[in-house]
């Protein structure tokens, strides 16, 4: 064990130390850079640019940059108030599935079967309308079903587990996927058009 820490230190010692930074060049101090100033990212390109911290004009490249990344800023804003939609949506199926859950419960104390499922079934037509509304909003932005579906993925297996749980105290058979799509009114085959 010895002789492993002699040879990790030799080694480490008869190699000359070098920086791990590729560019040779002196970057600019790290107090110029925090220091407030009135030009903002232009100042910071322009110092990074030229290297010497003047306030000469920002390049064209730096431009673009500034540019490119005010595009960014603005997808993520559209992103965060879709997914903000998406999420209240969510929330709502959440609410009604609890419900439907409370009332399920009732199963097993001595009340009568139908009496129980009327109640959960009132539900049902809320849901249909959150899952309508769910997928007005996926339609209006093509393409980004599997960005989001993982905001409202769990609800909506909760939801087809009450359905098949009902349907099984009601028909003692199994709930199938078309019966399902029946009762909230959306495919889920079809992922990128409705749900």
């Amino acid at each position: 064990m010895k002789s492993f820490f002699r040879s990790a230190i030799y080694t480490k010692l008869s190699f000359p130390i070098r920086p791990l930074n590729p560019n040779p060049h002196r970057a600019a101090p790290l107090a110029l850079l925090l220091r407030p100033s009135a030009g903002g990212l232009s100042t910071l390109s322009s110092m990074a640019s030229d290297g010497s911290g003047s306030n000469a004009p920002p390049s064209p490249t730096a431009a673009a940059l500034e540019k490119q990344f005010e595009v960014f800023r603005h997808q993520l804003d559209g992103s965060g108030g879709l997914r903000e939609l998406l999420r209240g949506v969510a929330s709502e199926i959440e609410s009604v599935t609890r419900i439907i859950q409370s009332s399920l419960l009732l199963i097993h104390q001595s009340r009568p079967v139908p009496e129980v499922l009327e109640k959960a079934k009132g539900r049902i037509g809320e849901l249909r309308e959150l899952y309508s509304k769910l997928a007005g909003i996926i339609q209006e932005y093509p393409g980004q079903y599997y960005r989001y579906h993982g905001d409202w993925r769990t609800e909506t297996q909760t939801v087809v587990s009450l359905l098949a749980f009902m349907h099984y105290l009601e028909t003692e058979n199994l709930l199938l996927h078309a019966e399902a799509e029946e009762k909230l009114g959306c495919k889920f085959y079809l992922p990128r058009k409705i749900l």
